[in-house]
């Protein structure tokens, strides 16, 4: 029998297999299919790396979930995330449709409280965020941008630097 304090060998046993075969089965997949298969590049990045990481947890502990089972599973995840990744590279049209835009927060010191409310990100949380980039001035702020990960990113310089332009490509103002 199983308690929060022992398990009994069987169980021991079953439970390191499974972690070293879903280990090695998601290595073979990652070569395979590439690195992007674990990035953070979007949204669905994202959510498929966390349905990854819910499937290798079942796999290795829960006993009415297979090896063979949790590998299938971990398969199909990563060529859908696959498919979709090629879907967005070959046709503008499915990438309009599948993805969000990153949305534009600051502009040259200035706050876009119209965008704040439509990021739904506080000020508070963007002063946060600010604070994490070393911003001392608000003058120094080019561009912040919440991006379709969720992540803010703070560009900012010390000087009179200008923003390149290619930076703001795809960002909703």
């Amino acid at each position: 029998m199983e308690n929060w304090l022992y398990a009994n060998d069987v169980t021991l046993y079953k439970t390191g297999l499974s972690v070293i075969a879903i280990y090695l089965i998601i290595l073979l997949y990652t070569r395979i299919f590439g690195l992007r298969t674990f990035a953070k590049m979007t949204s669905i990045d994202f959510a498929a790396t966390i349905v990854m990481g819910s499937i290798f947890a079942d796999v290795i502990g829960s006993t009415d979930y297979s090896i063979l089972k949790g590998s299938i599973a971990l398969c199909i995840i990563i060529l859908l995330q696959t498919l979709y990744s090629f879907f967005i590279r070959k046709s503008n049209l499915f990438e309009r449709m599948a993805t969000n835009t990153p949305i534009l927060l600051m502009k040259d010191g200035e706050l876009l409280k119209q965008n704040l409310a439509k990021a739904n990100v506080s000020i508070s949380d963007l002063y946060a965020k600010l604070r994490e980039a070393n911003v001392i001035e608000m003058s120094e702020v080019r561009a912040v941008v919440f991006e379709v990960t969720s992540d803010i990113s703070v560009l900012h310089t010390q000087g009179d630097e200008t923003l390149a332009k290619e930076l703001l490509e795809g960002v909703s103002n």
